[in-house]
């Protein structure tokens, strides 16, 4: 009988997953072993006969369902970078599974009696502040999921619970598929005017690997952006745009908007369940944020400071667009396209000038070079190690002494099977057990222009920037030390998790940094200080627009979230409302953003979108330390490594930010760098 894989060890190269040998039809009765050995373990704990210790339950129970988690992070990894309709199928049959079992012990009344018993002794036990805060942490997440509930209200809960897994799945499948079914085909030459040649050439080829003669664009972002920022003809411009904005928002089998009203009514339902005003209230209490109305207060703050900006330089591209094209009304297909012709006017710079020197191995290579500049990090491909798709690069990790500090996986390029976008994620995490420190397994997926016949994979700006900040993301998940999986690399607070990325990203705006890695594919050359500086200059370029945007999805966040949702009944006139105070550009009657807006339907972002804006205050305050003493200064490296990428979720957020910084994170040094300070 053949073995299954998943079920067994892995005998690989550092216990990494053996993709080449798991089979589709190995997920389920893999998930099912699996969850029968988790429940085994926490069996174990209930009836544990001696009294209950921070060792014997709290930290037994972190370490248990260890295989689990494995296979569920190799599965739902697969599930967002390579998945397929048996995938999805077996997806949407083990949620409800997952969901139940953690259920089972949210609700397990003795494995809570036993945990309360800890916590309540706890100013007695002498426990180190990662073990104080891994206590806090369990007991929380009985109380918060339910255990302190009647049996009835209990039963409500994994009801909706199991709802809510599958809606997200579907809401993220029917995106996907929209993405995907969307193709538009040029057969006209005029009709290419404008775009750029490596745009023409990628679309070329890619209309001729689906057996079509021309040129094919999708909604994919190295398609869909090039197209947006440079093709001449509007009418496809806004063919595209229109296709884009309206996924799963036409009263078809793919629509999503039944899916966001159910979604948003379950979530508050939960949390008046469990004793909570709304969904954010809910949320919020585990974040540095703390309530709904200090997010609402700071996102209205930033408002009140970007919007006069926002005006005046949406004002100024109608201007532009009229006085070049004669444009009596500008619309949302045209903002990228004149913004892109205005800037080039103004800074004398586009992104293809600049793409030449952004070669993705170049760009690769320079992040690995920030790296070991700031933490002693090297890294060595290495070829052995299974991976799940042949794009995918894989590399050890090696800090100053030469021991393995993770195994890192990176995957960039678009395909069918794989959603759009860029994230990081871990097949497996650190962790400290019978005093081996296990390393983790790391990866970022991202979505960026394939090499073609002529060229090499060349990157944008905004592609360089999304590089480095997702390997951010995955620094913090490499450099974790903590002893306790739960606490380990970025399971922190998500208002403080886009810190270690953003911060990142300010590397790709400083000389020092550039100079690494920004040199010509074809001629070598060093990216030349005018250009740099053009960068640097152009860098708060419609900076109010682009704060305004990110504000307006963080208050559409709110909305659904933050407040009562069974009285709204219309996805689209709700979605109106809450971007009545930041809207620019005329609405579009055929676009609806909720239906596709998958970091708060699908992922973790519920109630916390606004963080990317949090963070990026901590990210420009602690930026301004690093420029002070220098950006590769070897002791405020350490001190970010040590204090804030080591250290996990071990700590409250903001104890660990005023021990890096020395003061809580001051706004003004982010409305300094974004120019919106007058």
């Amino acid at each position: 009988m053949i073995q299954n894989i998943l079920k067994n060890p892995f005998q690989t190269t550092y216990n990494t997953a053996p993709f080449s040998k798991i089979k589709n039809e190995d997920f389920l009765p893999a998930f099912k072993f699996a969850i029968k050995k988790a429940k085994k373990e926490i069996d174990k704990i209930v009836n544990n006969s001696e009294s209950p210790t921070f060792k014997n339950t709290i930290e037994a129970l972190d370490f248990s369902g260890e295989q689990l988690d494995r296979i569920s992070s190799i599965f739902f990894n697969l599930n967002s970078a390579e998945t397929n309709d048996v995938i999805q199928k077996i997806a949407q049959e083990v949620s409800p599974l997952l969901s139940e079992f953690s259920n089972d012990i949210a609700l397990n009344e003795d494995l809570f009696k036993r945990v309360k018993s800890v916590h309540d002794s706890k100013d007695s036990l002498k426990l180190t502040v990662e073990q104080a805060t891994l206590l806090d942490k369990k007991y929380k997440g009985f109380s918060r999921n339910g255990a302190n509930l009647p049996e009835d209200k209990k039963l409500k809960l994994r009801e909706i619970d199991k709802k809510l897994s599958q809606l997200k799945l579907k809401f993220g499948e029917n995106v996907l598929a929209e993405t995907n079914k969307f193709e538009m085909l040029i057969t006209e030459k005029n009709d290419l005017s404008g775009l750029p040649e490596g745009t023409i050439e990628a679309a070329k080829q890619l209309a001729e690997s689906k057996n079509k003669e021309g040129w094919m664009f999708t909604l994919d972002y190295p398609s869909y952006i090039p197209f947006m920022t440079y093709a001449d003809n509007r009418i496809l411009r806004k063919k595209l745009a229109i296709a884009s904005g309206k996924k799963a928002f036409h009263n078809d089998e793919l629509d999503n908007q039944q899916n966001v009203l159910n979604i948003a009514k379950l979530r508050f339902e939960r949390a008046q369940l469990l004793g909570y005003k709304t969904h954010a209230h809910f949320v919020l209490e585990e974040r540095m944020a703390k309530t709904p109305e200090k997010v609402i207060t700071f996102l209205n703050e930033l408002l009140e400071k970007a919007k006069p900006a926002a005006q005046e330089e949406f004002k100024n591209l109608q201007e532009f667009a009229k006085e070049l094209d004669g444009i009596e009304h500008l619309e949302k297909w045209d903002g990228t396209y004149y913004a892109e012709k205005l800037k080039q006017k103004l800074f004398d710079l586009d992104d293809e000038k600049l793409k030449p020197y952004f070669k993705l191995e170049n760009v690769i290579s320079g992040v690995f070079k920030v790296s070991q500049k700031l933490y002693g990090l090297t890294f060595k491909e290495i070829k052995t190690i299974d991976k799940y798709h042949e794009d995918v690069l894989t590399y050890e990790v090696f800090n100053k002494k030469d021991e393995l500090v993770s195994v890192f996986y990176a995957d960039f390029f678009p395909r069918p099977g794989k959603r759009n976008g860029a994230w990081m994620t871990s097949f497996k995490p650190q962790y400290i057990k019978n005093r081996v420190n296990e390393r983790p397994h790391i990866s970022i997926v991202c979505n960026f222009t394939k090499p073609t016949k002529s060229k090499p994979s060349l990157l944008t700006f905004n592609e360089v920037t999304t590089l480095f900040h997702e390997f951010g993301h995955a620094l913090h998940g490499m450099l974790a030390n903590t002893t306790y999986p739960s606490l380990s690399g970025t399971s922190v607070f998500w208002d403080f998790v886009e810190l270690p990325s953003q911060i990142l990203e300010n590397w790709c705006y400083e000389k020092e940094a550039l100079e690494l890695f920004a040199t010509h594919y074809e001629t070598g050359e060093i990216i030349p200080m005018e250009l740099i500086n053009k960068i640097k200059d152009s860098a708060t370029f419609h900076e109010g627009m682009q704060t305004l945007r990110q504000l307006s999805f963080g208050l559409l966040d709110m909305s659904w979230h933050g407040k009562d949702p069974s009285k709204i009944n219309n996805v689209k006139t709700h979605e109106l409302e809450a971007f009545d105070n930041t809207k620019l550009y005329p609405d579009v009657a055929e676009n609806c953003m909720s239906t596709s807006f998958s970091h708060i339907f699908q992922g973790g972002y519920s109630s916390g979108y606004y963080s990317y804006k949090w963070a990026e205050v901590l990210d420009a305050d602690a930026f301004e330390y690093f420029k002070e003493e220098g950006i590769f200064n070897n002791e405020v490296a350490t001190k970010f490594k040590e204090i804030v990428l080591s250290q996990g979720g071990t700590e409250d957020p903001m104890v660990l930010y005023k021990r890096f910084r020395g003061h809580e994170p001051q706004p003004e040094a982010l409305l300094k760098r974004a120019g919106l300070l007058k």
